[in-house]
């Protein structure tokens, strides 16, 4: 009786090891697609692969460096670039980390 206890347990405890190891998969990936910036957002203006002036407005982005991308989504952030649409851009980047602008700058240039 003793050992068909411990059985049990033992089937227990793996079958909670295979769910809590599940759950923590979900939670990463949850986290992983929160931390992806909108590009969908970005790209309903700046066209799909970056090619559009925005609103008529913009410099094309697929045509800016790296460092050009991270200076004005920077810019735009504390409010040192931008012109006619430095407001609308404002509520599309003032949330952004690093790494989000990072990821788009990734995005435009791949």
């Amino acid at each position: 009786k003793q050992i068909e206890h411990s059985n049990k347990y033992i089937k227990s405890y793996k079958k909670g090891m295979k769910m809590k190891k599940l759950l923590l998969s979900v939670t990463l990936g949850a986290t992983a697609l929160l931390a992806v910036p909108n590009l969908p957002a970005c790209k309903g203006c700046h066209g799909a692969n970056w090619e559009k002036v925005a609103l008529g407005k913009s410099l094309v982005v697929k045509d800016m460096s790296r460092e050009d991308i991270i200076n004005s989504l920077k810019g735009y952030q504390d409010g040192t670039y931008g012109g006619p649409m430095k407001g609308v851009m404002l509520g599309q980047v003032k949330n952004l980390s690093d790494a989000d602008i990072s990821a788009i700058a990734d995005d435009v240039l791949k």
